[in-house]
């Protein structure tokens, strides 16, 4: 219901606003203002973009939890998308998500609404059925073999030459 609601409301939000700011500045600047937002905000999502790609990395590499960069990125990659719809409104909350004051508190409010039931952090080894843990490693020997018995000989006797379906 609510996405119903919003699918609603935003668009005669976003109509609102072209009105009263194409009657207050002409048809010309409203565009170019749109235009301008789209272009400017592209720029600043690949910027914040890379930087929060960077923090995921680092997160990965210090192997600690990757969760507040990987919203980070939803958030900037969200904001791309509003910037990049036609609108003041959406312009205005798609810039917000740019800042990242903002996107900590947005991060902070979705938090506390999710209860992680467990996270775990290391090295989980699955083979077929048979599971278990990195506690388990003592009793595990890991190696690499090559076969070096000797090749088998066909064992069929009618072939000792060429088939005569080949020329040599």
């Amino acid at each position: 219901m609510l996405l119903l609601f919003l699918f609603i409301v935003i668009p005669l939000i976003e109509i609102a606003l072209f009105i009263q700011v194409g009657g207050a500045i002409g048809l010309g600047w409203t565009l170019a203002i749109v235009v301008g937002t789209a272009v400017l905000g592209s720029w600043l999502v690949r910027q914040q973009g890379a930087t929060a790609l960077n923090d995921l990395r680092r997160s990965f590499e210090a192997l600690s939890d990757p969760t507040e960069p990987l919203a980070h990125g939803a958030m900037i990659l969200f904001s791309g998308a509003l910037l990049l719809t036609p609108g003041f409104f959406t312009d205005a909350l798609g810039f917000a998500l740019l800042l990242p004051p903002v996107r900590r508190w947005v991060f902070r409010k979705l938090r506390q609404g999710i209860r992680v039931q467990s996270f775990t952090m290391g090295q989980e080894v699955r083979h077929d059925a048979y599971r278990y843990d990195s506690r388990d490693a003592g009793n595990v020997i890991d190696g690499e073999y090559e076969d070096v018995s000797a090749p088998k000989q066909p064992t069929h006797t009618a072939s000792k030459g060429p088939s005569g379906w080949t020329k040599h």
